[in-house]
């Protein structure tokens, strides 16, 4: 039996996977906490990574092996291969500014034409300016910049500082893929190509950019380190949205709608797309095509925020509340931004509940204003890629939320499209694993997907009309 592994190195955790690449059949999983916050040290994500590969039993007979991760992350590192500073994550909104300033230079429109999207504050470009005006000694510093998963192959394959690192600070030997690639900022899903006005005019100065491989291409292979053999394959690796979209197999006409620690609506299309209102972005995917996508700061966590309010357990206590109330909440409206938004893009924003009065102030439809809430906000991005030219013919609903009784109930009212939901899984890093069967087969696997249930269409229109009129007065 040959085998593959996958790993998903998250905003909170680091995952893998290890699959016969024959089947796909699932043969052993690990798992090791990432520490929280919204800038981290990259080595403890080397720390995770080896604590996962330990907790799963090892790699042992594993030929090939990628990894998806955090999209955008801004890794950086001096002409000795350290890391200059702790990363910025993704969700590190302290670039809201700096992708403002990047814009009114550039222009939105002519952002959307060269890269496929327009800056947020959690682009790799922004947080590069924001490096450039905020830690300007560090700025000068910086030798190479690379992305959370980068940096971990990178590791994988032997290379970083001296002191730590077998074939040492090799900056040129830094790899990455399309769908990572197009989420900096600074690269054009269109050309394929660096632009590297756009680089420069948000760091200051040249650096060493990562080799963009393609799907099939193999990164190199690992070095011994603790935990981890020599020789096995590493493939290219993806950005969290395109691992799983591979992992779902995900074809034309698939929408995949994600709730995790952000949420995400995204399509898999054969074209890139350019929207200059911001709203879509034109990433590429893991596969050779494109995935416009649309991402939202807040997604599970307000259940969480909801369930904390009202004293229940997020699963089953909020599902119960909110289950007892009917579509609508009786008029009550969370707009839920609690950590700003990105979709639309309000980083100063806050949540904010509506329409209560003495008869509609009950437990049961605050719990479900959350949950319609959250998936309001889902649906506004599932229109913003019909805007672009997606026609779906099904919604894949993935992401630990998507477990919840009531977030089935509410999505099969609040999507007017037909809503399957796949069985559990860890899809980011299934997606690695299809990418590490494929570099070493040379095509692409056919695994099967386990559908656990296909929701009964039952689209109940108050519920976003309720919703449009008081998320339009945050705009």
């Amino acid at each position: 039996m040959t085998l593959v592994a996958g790993v998903d190195s998250s905003t909170q955790a680091c995952k893998v996977v290890i699959r016969d690449l024959g089947t796909g059949t699932l043969v052993r999983t690990g798992r090791a906490a990432h520490p929280p916050g919204t800038e981290v040290d990259p080595d403890a994500w080397w720390d995770a990574l080896l604590s996962a590969i330990e907790s799963c039993g090892g790699l042992g007979e594993v030929a090939g092996m990628s990894i998806g991760g955090q999209q955008h992350g801004m890794v950086v590192l001096d002409s000795s291969g350290h890391v200059i500073r702790p990363a910025l994550l993704w969700n590190d909104s302290r670039s809201a500014q700096a992708a403002l300033d990047l814009i009114t230079e550039v222009g939105a429109e002519q952002y959307a034409h060269r890269t496929g999207a327009v800056p947020v504050a959690s682009f790799t470009a922004t947080k590069l300016r924001w490096l450039r005006d905020a830690e300007p000694e560090n700025a000068a510093r910086v030798a190479a910049v690379a992305l959370p998963h980068d940096w971990l192959t990178w590791r994988l394959r032997g290379y970083g500082p001296a002191d730590r690192s077998p074939l040492g600070p090799a900056l040129e030997e830094l790899t990455t893929d399309r769908s990572e690639a197009s989420g900096t900022a600074y690269w054009n899903p269109a050309t394929g190509d660096y632009d590297l006005e756009l680089f420069e005019r948000a760091l200051g100065h040249p650096a060493v950019l990562p080799k963009v491989l393609g799907p099939a291409d193999q990164a190199g292979t690992t070095t011994a380190a603790a935990g981890v053999p020599a020789g096995i394959i590493v493939g290219p690796g993806a950005g969290d949205n395109a691992g799983a979209a591979l992992g779902l197999g995900a074809a034309s006409g698939d929408v995949i709608v994600s709730i995790g620690t952000s949420g995400t609506v995204c399509a898999v299309t054969g074209q890139p797309t350019m929207d200059p209102s911001g709203a879509v972005a034109g990433f590429a995917d893991a596969s050779g095509l494109y995935l416009p996508l649309v991402a939202t700061l807040n997604a599970a966590r307000v259940l969480g925020s909801i369930s904390d309010l009202l004293g229940v357990d997020h699963d089953q206590g909020l599902a119960r509340l909110a289950l007892e109330a009917p579509a609508g909440s009786m008029g009550v409206v969370l707009i839920p931004y609690f950590e700003g938004e990105r979709t639309p893009n309000l980083p100063g924003a806050q949540a904010s509940l509506h329409g209560l009065t003495i008869a509609s102030s009950t437990r049961a439809n605050i719990a479900r204003a959350g949950v319609e809430g959250m998936l309001c906000g889902l649906a506004a991005g599932l229109d913003a890629v019909r805007a672009v030219g997606v026609n779906e013919r099904r919604i894949i609903l993935i992401g630990g939320a998507a477990q919840n009784a009531a977030v089935r109930t509410v999505a099969a009212q609040v999507f007017d499209a037909p809503v399957v939901v796949p069985a559990p899984g860890e899809y980011v890093a299934d997606g690695a694993a299809v990418q590490a069967a494929w570099v070493l087969a040379g095509k692409r696997p056919l695994w099967p997907l386990e559908i656990a249930s296909e929701l009964a269409p039952d689209h109940r229109p108050v519920i976003r009309d309720q919703y449009a009129h008081y998320a339009a007065a945050e705009l």
